[in-house]
């Protein structure tokens, strides 16, 4: 163990576990690749969970970040700054539908929180629904927000007036379909559920697109067309969770647009500044006129942030980042089907553009997790960083800057063959395993 692990250990709470049982020490970082301590180079298809999405130290985000806090580097939202401004009229006009006013905080946590708060008020309801198997954050509504028992720090946020309804989790569907055969019965509870499990008075529905931390579970284009009418019916507004599926990352600017339906609200973090810390959630004028004071974020829209998400934005259309993560999400996405038709382990690939996920299984389907954490460890030795998530541990996460190009994609799929052809060899019990993977329609 060297220094920086130790320290690590030493001064960080336990619960800030890093990955891999030699944890990386990263110290460098451009384009798509990343240089730990020791000088060994990494191909990230990961980018700091969905974060860095045009690319390690672009040039001109870097230089925007230098060139602001050179001239200001925090006012607060006590006084306006041209860049906060500019930043909120450039997200009205991205985003669909009648979405104007946005509020500026530095976390998805806090745009979630930001959101819910202003449905309440809104609407004058109190009761959320959510997806099972979501993540909505780390704060106590967040945590009451999310549907994986393992991200509540021990049932916190569970007294918060939230419920889960079913998400669209096809390769798991708990009405025993599959995708030739799906009657939407996910989508169609929804309307039972509300009338059973909540007061009938519903201030909000909060969803990702694709889920997260979930696992990449992302459900047909049908699912969102049948809740939002249904939870609209009983008084909720539709809250659009784009922390990881925002500005080009599905192949679409958002991940909502491959579902045909407008959101009454979004939020945003992550990969809208390319790893500088800001969020925002955006709203319609009416909603937004709810939300009165007094209310501040101290570090919300600081300027320095907001100068790298502007620049982040201009890298986005200035190299066509969206359609080359739509057009490099079919060569991988097809790389790794290619995969599961070799490696039945690989029980499920589902995603869109450059979020993927690899569900690891063995026999009758039953989760993978030890698999998936030794496919992690095996595709590092290799050179390349992926993610992990999911309920059950089970599923991958690929991930790589907007900005990959074809070479680093056939990289990065050389890299997963190679540990799961050792992960075969290793293990006599999964030489048999069935393939399990269903049929989607083309990502």
């Amino acid at each position: 163990m060297n220094p920086i692990q130790q320290k690590h250990k030493q001064y960080l709470v336990p619960g800030v576990a890093p990955y891999y049982e030699d944890p990386l020490v990263l110290v460098e970082g451009k384009g798509r690749h990343v240089v730990d301590s020791e000088g060994r180079r990494y191909l990230d298809f990961f980018g700091g969970i969905l974060t860095v999405s045009v690319g390690h130290a672009h040039p001109r985000v870097a230089e925007a970040i230098a060139k602001q806090a050179q001239q200001l580097l925090h006012t607060s939202q006590l006084y306006l700054t041209e860049s906060i401004v500019n930043l909120a009229e450039r997200l009205a006009r991205l985003t669909p539908g009648a979405l104007q006013q946005s509020f500026f905080t530095t976390s998805g946590t806090e745009a979630n929180e930001t959101a819910i708060m202003m449905a309440q008020l809104a609407t004058g309801h109190q009761d959320i629904v959510a997806l099972r198997h979501s993540y909505s954050g780390r704060s106590q509504v967040t945590m009451g927000l999310t549907g994986q028992a393992e991200w509540k720090l021990g049932g916190a946020g569970m007294a918060l007036p939230i419920r889960h309804t079913h998400n669209a989790y096809c390769y798991r569907c708990p009405f025993g379909k599959t995708p030739n055969r799906c009657g939407l019965e996910c989508a169609k509870d929804m309307e039972e559920f509300i009338r059973t499990s909540t007061s009938g008075h519903i201030a909000a529905y909060l969803a990702e697109p694709i889920q997260g931390v979930g696992g990449f579970i992302t459900p047909p284009p049908e699912f969102f067309q049948e809740t939002v009418p249904i939870a609209k019916k009983y008084g909720a507004l539709f809250i659009d969770d784009e922390v990881q599926t925002g500005f080009g990352r599905t192949g679409k600017m958002f991940g909502i647009e491959h579902y045909g339906v407008n959101p009454d609200m979004m939020v945003f973090a992550k990969g809208i500044a390319n790893g500088m810390p800001i969020a925002a959630s955006i709203t319609t004028p009416e909603v937004a006129s709810f939300y009165r004071g007094p209310t501040i974020s101290t570090f919300g829209g600081n300027p320095v942030a907001t100068q790298a998400a502007l620049a982040t934005l201009d890298v986005i259309t200035a190299e066509n980042l969206v359609d080359n993560a739509k057009i490099m999400g079919e060569v991988l996405r097809r790389g790794l089907e290619s995969l599961s038709d070799h490696y039945p382990i690989v029980g499920d690939v589902r995603g869109k553009g450059l979020m993927q996920g690899l569900e690891f299984v063995r026999h009758d389907k039953n989760p993978a997790g030890d698999l998936a954490l030794e496919f992690l460890e095996r595709t590092r030795k290799q050179g390349l960083l992926v993610g992990k998530g999911g309920l059950y541990g089970n599923v991958i996460r690929i991930a790589p800057p907007l900005s990959v190009t074809h070479q680093e994609i056939q990289e990065g799929l050389q890299a997963m063959n190679d540990a799961l052809r050792t992960l075969y060899q290793n293990h006599s019990d999964i030489q048999d395993v069935p393939s399990t993977r269903i049929a989607y329609d083309a990502p």
